[in-house]
């Protein structure tokens, strides 16, 4: 207790009247809990007790590791002491900081997940400066940004692969398992934080890597400039880990074992609590409760938390919030780092425009030179259609991209890096410029060959179509990750909705024979191929004139038929409305996809705990 008091008077803190009054903004944080329940709603089977009765603390410049088997409770206690706990969670209990009920503003404490969920196109180097950008004030110069990036790859040993890429590349390894987990911290740390929580840093890692990433963690509560306070969960550490630990939590079943300094833990007290003697696992943990709650250890803890409480209620309970940088600085970073992050990805674009050019290659010789005979009135409408509607069905190929995008996002998110119309904004501009080259040349190729209207203007029409059909099947599948962030599920989902709009988009059955329930109304009306059809029906049929029979070589004005014929009687166009309308809509279309992605983005945000949870097993560990 002297030296936690020394360490606040040295942070500028003093004593007056037995309380702690704060003058430094960089002083510790001290966390205590007490009576901590936890309980999950399993639906119409009722709830499920997580965590029960339990009480502790975490003192600054010290590291307390959480341990205990499977299911014993870890993950959730980092939960809710960090105020992560789902909607569908009752949580009861006292959790204080420094003394109050207060929240945690955002870079007083960070969150480092089980999963390293990284760009792996980027560098160590790129990743955390790309971080620096977005968590640091405007307020910070560049370069001092910089400095801050570079000090934390020090300060956690990455100099040495900083310019490595995180995932490899062609020919390239990529950083190891244990470097990443490092890079994930350093990313979480670059704020500075006073609470630093960490779930299972260790896992997944060997021995020797583990105990690097966790002598890397222990030194960071110990900088001279900042007292961190450090809660991990842990499990099966080896022993030169464990004795990096200041105190331990033993959990088992959601109970506490033991609590108390980790030099002093029992051996009997060991993870593995059923193999003592021949009594069954329920009855052995009850044992181990019962003389946990009866030792002198327990009676220990309730005096140091009640204490600690006691002796800095009040110190902080107004937290100087730190802030980010400004929104238009978080669009123009993210856009920069999605752009690299495109480029670098073979998957997300180049592969696919690879597929476009031999698609484009294969129509354009398929339908080459049409001409202007009865039956290249088919040809045409069946060339336009698979452009707009086949060639971009393959931008489905770019959903595991996406998926890792929404992973990236969903941490990055929770961790209060950046907000929703920042991320949409950036990923949406970060797209454009790939999305026209891919509509350019494969474009050109699907345009010319085959003897398609030569005018330019008609040319660069269909090229916006092309465009806006990607990018709206770019939204639908974004829409898609975010909902069901599956690599199968997602890409099965989404070519379901799009095969569903190709065949009431008015081309495999036309408009007036569409079954009125449903697929007139409404799908007619809501799938943006209908408008795509329409739109390059119109800028390609009118202005032409096509013999009315096949074998039809000459003859009179009348043995002709006219495209706007065509497109009234055989295709059955709404020729009220001029073609860019069709394009207009497609545009608003595009708009309006991106806006339900961010919407449905902002609702999950309030379901995502639950669901990352859910996903990561987190419930049961």
């Amino acid at each position: 207790m002297e030296a936690f008091r020394a360490q606040r008077q040295n942070n500028g803190v003093e004593a007056s009247g037995g309380n702690f009054h704060r003058v430094d903004n960089e002083m510790g944080i001290c966390l205590t809990w007490k009576d901590l329940y936890v309980t999950v709603s399993m639906g119409k089977n009722g709830s499920r007790s997580i965590l029960q009765g339990l009480t502790g603390y975490a003192k600054p410049g010290q590291l307390l590791a959480i341990m205990g088997p499977s299911g014993s409770g870890k993950s959730t206690i980092l939960d809710a002491l960090a105020g992560r706990l789902g909607s569908n969670t009752r949580q009861t209990g006292e959790i204080l900081i420094n003394g109050g009920k207060q929240a945690l503003a955002y870079g007083t404490s960070a969150y480092v997940t089980q999963d390293d969920t990284l760009l792996t196109t980027l560098t160590v180097r790129e990743a955390v400066h790309y971080s620096a950008q977005l968590q640091l004030p405007d307020s910070m110069s560049k370069e001092e940004k910089k400095e801050r990036a570079d000090f934390t790859i020090r300060e956690m040993g990455l100099q040495d692969s900083i310019n490595t890429k995180i995932g490899g590349g062609w020919g390239s390894k990529g950083i190891s398992g244990g470097q990443k987990r490092r890079v994930s911290i350093c990313i979480e740390i670059l704020k500075r934080p006073r609470l630093l929580f960490l779930d299972e840093p260790t896992s997944g890692l060997d021995s020797a890597a583990a105990y690097y990433v966790m002598r890397r963690i222990a030194t960071l509560g110990q900088k001279d400039d900042i007292q961190r306070t450090i809660i991990a969960s842990i499990h099966q550490p080896s022993t030169e880990v464990f004795q990096l630990f200041n105190n331990l939590c033993l959990l088992s079943s959601g109970r506490t074992v033991y609590f108390g300094p980790a030099s002093s833990a029992s051996e009997d007290n060991e993870l593995d609590v059923s193999g003592i003697g021949t009594i069954p696992t329920e009855e052995a943990i009850h044992i181990l409760v019962e003389s946990y709650k009866s030792s002198e250890g327990n009676q220990e803890v309730q005096k140091e938390v009640a204490t600690l409480s006691e002796m800095i209620q009040g110190t902080s309970s107004k937290d100087q919030r730190k802030v980010h940088a400004n929104f238009l600085t978080q669009c123009l970073v993210l856009t920069r780092r999605s752009s690299v992050n495109m480029y670098r990805d073979p998957g997300y674009y180049w592969l696919r425009l690879a597929v476009y050019v031999a698609l484009a290659i294969s129509t354009a010789t398929v339908f080459y030179d049409l001409g202007t005979s009865y039956g290249s009135i088919q040809d045409r409408g069946s060339l336009l259609m698979f452009e707009s509607s086949f060639i971009t069905f393959m931008t489905i190929g770019g959903f595991p991209s996406f998926v890792e995008d929404m992973k990236v996002f969903g941490r990055e998110r929770l961790n209060g890096h950046y907000g929703v119309i920042a991320f949409v904004s950036g990923n949406t501009l970060s797209s454009i410029p790939y999305l026209l080259l891919v509509s350019l040349i494969p474009g050109t190729i699907a345009y010319y060959i085959p003897g398609l209207q030569r005018k330019f203007d008609h040319f660069v029409y269909f090229t916006c179509i092309l465009f806006s059909c990607l990018m709206l099947v770019e939204s639908l599948m974004m829409i898609v990750a975010s909902i069901v962030p599956n690599f199968l599920m997602g890409i099965i989902i989404g070519a379901g909705i799009q095969g569903m709009m190709m065949l009431s988009g008015g081309f495999f059955r036309l408009p007036n024979d569409l079954p009125k329930p449903f697929w007139k109304y409404p799908l007619f009306y809501v799938a943006f191929h209908r408008y795509a059809f329409q739109g390059l029906f119109k800028n390609e049929f009118q202005g032409l004139r096509f013999a009315r029979s096949e074998g039809f070589e000459g003859g009179s004005q009348n043995e002709y038929i006219s495209g706007e014929e065509i497109l009234r009687d055989k295709w059955q166009v709404n020729m009220s409305y001029s073609k860019w309308v069709d394009l207009a809509i497609l545009l608003g279309m595009i708009v309006l996809y991106r806006v339900l992605f961010l919407v449905i983005i902002k609702i999950r945000e309030k379901v995502k705990p639950i669901l990352l949870s859910l996903m990561s097993g987190t419930w049961e560990s």
